[in-house]
């Protein structure tokens, strides 16, 4: 996950979703339209391909954008855990310096 993330923040992946969303709009729209047009060609008799072919066009950049959303958010839980875990190992030390340091100043009293 962490390449991953590194790859999805790179200016050039930036650049591509800053259009991409746009770009993925504007695709469903057209897939829309084509999926319309087959009915209606459907419905006058002309043997169109079956629509069940239509499927994976659809599904597929749903998916495709599905994963890239979820790879990204699991990159970015384990890097947080990470932190998390460093300022608690972080904590637990200076705890255990606090706890020496006291012991230290009841033996010289």
């Amino acid at each position: 996950p962490l390449r991953w993330q590194k790859i999805f923040r790179s200016r050039l992946v930036g650049l591509v979703v800053s259009y991409g969303n746009s770009f993925f709009i504007v695709l469903i729209v057209i897939l829309v339209l084509l999926l319309l047009d087959a009915l209606r060609e459907t419905r006058r008799g002309i043997p169109k391909p079956n629509l069940g072919s239509l499927t994976p066009i659809f599904v597929l950049p749903s998916l495709l954008r599905r994963l890239v959303t979820l790879i990204s958010a699991q990159a970015a839980l384990g890097a947080s855990s990470q932190a998390f875990r460093k300022q608690a190992e972080g904590a637990s030390q200076a705890a255990r310096q606090y706890l020496e340091d006291n012991d230290a100043l009841r033996k010289v009293q």
